[in-house]
């Protein structure tokens, strides 16, 4: 049995609609029942709870051999994936699977990828096989800046020029997948990125190509961008984390490429313009 967690999230979802298709046996710990209704309807056993809950992930865990960690970002994170790693442990899963990311390497100063590498280090003291997942900047956070993009034909970001291979969740979602069902992913960190290295300025170039009028990328300040994002973010220590992240990439932290998404995949990964393609409805006006 595998178990996993951030379901109703991009990657975790991802990752159930691959496993699901594939009939494996899963189990899913959700805190919104009905947001997961549709996985529930594809046939994954539902435990319903808080991650933070000790009781009730040792209950998600029970029979269970291998499992998926995926935690929102938050300032209790490390508190509940070191004791989500620990209730993995002491039920007997064999190997555990957590989504981290590429900025999270020794010597960081990010409050995010700070709180991976501690658990990360947690992890890998356990007795347990892991695998760390490291994608950095995910297409689908495009689908934000759909309504500027759609109607006035802007794309407001506080990247300046800042440059990283963003990857599709699609592609994260079956490489999570294999590593779960396969053999030989055990004890290793996989860097994932897309096909292409490229500034926010080549992204909203990559849109004027395919929805065939001019897409302006305009670098906003980053407490300007903060301020307008703030109120769909969960509280201050939230708003401080994403700007860190942001900054991260303006300052040129993720400007480079991995061939590790290809390599597992035997595929090449999914490009930005097939993503806008596949999601041109949303960016698309009229």
């Amino acid at each position: 049995m595998i178990l996993l967690t951030g379901v109703t999230g991009k990657t975790g979802g991802a990752t159930a609609n691959v496993l699901a298709a594939q009939n494996v046996p899963l189990r899913a710990l959700v805190r919104n029942e009905e947001k997961a209704a549709p996985l529930k309807e594809s046939g994954i056993d539902l435990v319903v709870g808080d991650l933070a809950d000790k009781s009730v992930v040792e209950k998600a865990l029970e029979g269970v051999d291998k499992a998926l960690l995926i935690a929102p970002n938050s300032d209790q994170q490390l508190n509940i994936e070191k004791q989500f790693t620990d209730c993995a442990e002491n039920a007997g899963v064999r190997h555990i699977v957590k989504m981290s990311s590429m900025e999270a390497v020794p010597g960081t100063d990010g409050i995010i990828p700070g709180i991976h590498i501690q658990s990360e280090d947690h992890i890998k003291a356990s007795k347990m096989s892991w695998t760390m997942i490291k994608p950095n900047f995910f297409m689908q956070n495009l689908l934000a800046s759909a309504v500027t993009i759609r109607e006035q034909q802007k794309l407001f970001l506080p990247m300046r020029e800042g440059k990283t291979g963003m990857s599709d969740v699609r592609d994260l979602g079956e490489i999570i997948a294999k590593v779960l069902t396969e053999d030989g992913h055990e004890n290793k960190s996989y860097e994932l990125t897309g096909p292409e290295l490229l500034s926010f300025g080549d992204v909203a170039d990559r849109f004027s190509e395919v929805l065939g009028t001019k897409i302006e990328y305009v670098n906003m300040p980053l407490d300007a961008y903060m301020k307008t994002i703030a109120p769909f973010l969960t509280n201050e220590w939230h708003v401080n984390a994403v700007a860190d992240l942001f900054a991260e990439i303006a300052e040129g932290g993720l400007d480079h490429l991995t061939d590790t998404m290809s390599e597992i995949l035997g595929r090449p990964p999914i490009s930005l313009v097939q993503f806008i393609q596949n999601h041109i409805s949303a960016f698309k006006a009229g």
